[in-house]
């Protein structure tokens, strides 16, 4: 069966090319290239400054988490869940410059029969922690309340997602526009451990869950948690993986906590790198749903983005594609494989940036660079192979 296949079959895409279809007519803001949509400053009225809001969540991670809350009663991996949906919104709009203030409103729809109070109190209270975590590096967040629902009738365990806003100068956006020929990668690390971090990371941020869960886990749980699998799915794609959530592996988590790592932010080294290089900045972009192929929705014009030198693979990712039988092209389209922030700017810059990243303990490095050509493409060159996207 083929990769597409699988994932249809889980109801799920990479590039969900019905989304992008029915909002193609829709008013793509002020900078239609840029990686969040950015609005004239409504409420200010300021033609000095813009809008921006987004909305987005943990996926399915929430169902993972439920797993291994049933099997272990480990109620810290529902704050996990917290900072996913947190970072899924802070990382995007970071990709146009934004560094806050921010608000933010959560929202949570839950089958109140499976999903106790104590797991609401988790999330809710996990949330505000993050941003007093957030605050100590200068991140602002303030936490505007939101809504939890009782939906058991559509919802079969949990959905965790939430709405951010901001309001910022213009001259401080960045966006792709900007991007040229010779510009250099940086790609930043999604796995090891931040000084901002608790503990170590995987690097498996919010982006293809359904395939790492049913991929890696065992069949055992479709019959023990059948609240956990849409009961439409054909047998063939549900949990059929080698491992047990308590698996060790070779890295200080267990197969489920490797699974359910907390999405990294970079909130704290953007806002370094911002202050100190803004005007060298030429596109940031958040290697989410398209993974290593998500700069081909936002090149300016006609660029080939060729990336030769990426971080090495985390044994996250090499344990997902041995279990799947993944194609790795089809690895570096749905995950981030290891790197999930990218800056493009130019080489003397990019040095600079490994250095802040690496100040905050996360790898970096000068992956790719950007060249003329005569159509949108990304160029993978890997040791697993050489893959092209347009």
């Amino acid at each position: 069966m083929s990769d597409n296949n699988r994932y249809n079959l889980r109801g799920v895409s990479a590039q969900k090319e019905d989304v992008h279809k029915a909002i193609a007519k829709l008013d793509k803001g002020l900078y239609p290239n840029a990686f969040c949509k950015i609005y004239p400053d409504y409420w200010g009225g300021d033609d000095a400054y813009c809008n921006l809001m987004h909305a987005d969540g943990a996926g399915t991670k929430s169902s993972l988490a439920y797993l291994y809350w049933k099997e272990t009663g480990d109620l810290s991996v529902w704050k996990g869940i917290a900072i996913d949906s947190i970072v899924m919104n802070i990382d995007d709009l970071l990709c146009v410059g934004a560094t806050g203030p921010f608000t933010y409103s959560s929202t949570i729809g839950r089958n109140k029969n499976l999903i106790p109070g104590d797991v609401i109190s988790e999330i809710i209270n996990g949330t505000q922690s993050y941003f007093n975590t957030l605050a100590g590096y200068g991140i602002d967040v303030m936490l505007m309340g939101g809504e939890t629902a009782d939906v058991g009738d559509l919802v079969r365990t949990v959905i965790v997602d939430g709405t951010m806003s901001c309001r910022m100068r213009r001259d401080k956006l960045v966006t792709t526009e900007k991007m040229i020929p010779d510009d250099v990668v940086v790609s930043l690390a999604s796995y090891g451990q931040a000084t901002y971090e608790t503990e170590y990371n995987s690097g498996m941020g919010s982006n293809g869950l359904t395939s790492a869960r049913h991929e890696m886990l065992k069949k055992e749980y479709a019959q023990k948690y059948p609240e956990s699998v849409d009961p439409g799915l054909p047998q063939e794609v549900v949990y059929n993986g080698k491992y047990s959530l308590t698996d060790d592996t070779e890295t200080p988590l267990n197969v489920g906590k490797m699974i359910l790592s907390p999405t990294r932010t970079y909130a704290p080294v953007v806002l370094q790198i911002l202050q100190q290089h803004f005007d060298k900045i030429h596109g940031i972009i958040h290697c989410s749903g398209g993974g290593q192929s998500k700069v081909l929705h936002y090149l300016p014009t006609a660029l080939r983005v060729v990336k030769n030198n990426l971080l090495p693979v985390p044994p996250l990712f090499t344990m997902i594609q041995e279990s799947a039988g993944t194609a790795w092209r089809e690895m570096y389209q749905v995950f981030n494989m290891g790197q999930r922030l990218e800056i493009y700017t130019d080489r003397e810059t990019a040095d600079a940036i490994v250095d802040i990243s690496k100040s905050f303990n996360i790898d970096a490095q000068i992956s790719g660079f950007v060249e003329k050509s005569e159509k949108k493409e990304v160029i993978i060159d890997s040791p697993h192979g050489g893959f092209s996207y347009s």
